[in-house]
């Protein structure tokens, strides 16, 4: 089996590693220092690391392998093999890697004895890992050329988008939809099984209930604001709302600091554009009221927001990129063999996607 066949293996094999984060790290990471504090010797690069007695490098084939052959694996050659893999494989995880390339070694060389590289389910399988790993490939190139971003760029879209840098502080009350059912209340209604027309009846207080406990919140929100807009101390506000809510879990915090645009659900980012001293219109959203008060907004500064602005580019970019590539070609299928419907089983991954374990045959009958 060629060294490519075996990458193929190795990626399917460690496919959980496509997940780990990716930190620019050097390819030939020091090792760690022991517990007692001295520092364990620097390997050289031509050093052997990993040694497999009974593997010939490069059997004779006229003659049969003699028992004592070895196969060296310097520590050149194997983190040449890590980078093609996971380059940014953490330390502690290269001995699991260096046990599974090295099995995988000694199996891919019974194989190849076996003649299993000559079928063409070989064939056809190297093919479809090829594209897997050019696929792949295309998704690293396209990720490093999205993240080459100029700081004119940056700048760019600093300018254009100041408001989403804004930041404010402000004050909220929090306002229930609904009051609390006192507990008595609930007692007894599970007791004995109620007639259709008993039944009926319960339901219908309930909803009356309901309504009249949503009415008594929104007329307490509305004059929770007059209150508020005539400079009463929100918190003092916040603790009665939850008292008429009936709610004695204690009231929350009235302080809200360094509040963005994008922090905000879409029915109450206006609030961003009140001014200092402002105070909003009462705001109905799905589980309740809010009342916010400016305290005080500012921009964040282009060094503040660089890293956000780079990662924001980025995505962008790659998506672009992404799109481009898949477009530049389109597909279609027949129905009569595939069916009307799309498929939805195993698919190719899109570029950049982490690969599939390649799964080895199952195993005939003993």
């Amino acid at each position: 089996m060629t060294r490519y066949g075996l990458l193929c293996l190795l990626l399917g094999a460690l496919a959980w590693g496509q997940a780990a984060p990716q930190k620019s790290t050097p390819a030939a990471q020091k090792p760690v220092a022991p517990a007692g504090g001295s520092k364990t010797p620097e390997v050289a690069p031509d050093a052997t690391v990993i040694t497999i007695v009974g593997l010939c490098e490069k059997p004779q084939a006229d003659k049969p392998a003699p028992a004592n052959c070895q196969t060296k694996i310097t520590r050149a050659e194997f983190e040449k093999v890590v980078d093609g893999v996971q380059p940014n494989l953490p330390p502690r995880a290269r001995r699991q890697f260096a046990t599974r390339y090295a099995d995988a070694l000694v199996m891919s060389k019974r194989a190849e004895e076996m003649g299993l590289d000559k079928t063409p389910a070989f064939e056809e399988r190297m093919k479809l890992a090829r594209i897997q790993v050019l696929s792949q490939e295309l998704g690293k190139a396209l990720q490093e050329k999205a993240s080459q971003i100029p700081d004119k760029d940056i700048e760019d879209y600093y300018h254009k988008n100041l408001a989403s840098f804004e930041q404010a502080d402000m004050e909220r009350i929090y306002v229930p939809k609904s009051q609390e059912i006192p507990n008595a209340d609930l007692e007894g209604n599970d007791e004995k099984k109620l007639s259709a027309a008993d039944e009926e009846k319960r339901q219908k207080e309930e909803e009356k209930r309901q309504k009249e406990s949503e009415g008594a919140m929104k007329s307490e929100a509305e004059k929770l604001h007059v209150r508020a807009a005539a400079g009463e101390d929100f918190k003092k506000l916040q603790e009665e709302a939850f008292e008429v809510a009936g709610i004695k879990t204690g009231s929350p915090s009235t302080d809200v600091a360094k509040m963005r645009r994008s922090m905000l659900a879409a029915s109450q980012v206006s609030v961003i554009d009140l001014k200092p001293g402002e105070v909003s219109a009462v705001i109905t959203d799905t589980n309740g009221y809010f009342i916010y008060k400016m305290k005080a907004k500012e921009t964040m500064a282009l060094d503040q927001a660089r890293e956000e602005i780079q990662n924001t580019l980025r995505s962008q970019r790659m998506q672009e990129a992404m799109k481009s590539a898949q477009e530049s070609a389109t597909s279609s299928f027949d129905d009569k063999y595939f069916g009307a419907e799309p498929v939805r089983g195993p698919m190719m991954p899109r570029p950049g996607m982490p690969l599939p374990p390649i799964k080895p045959p199952s195993p005939g009958p003993k």
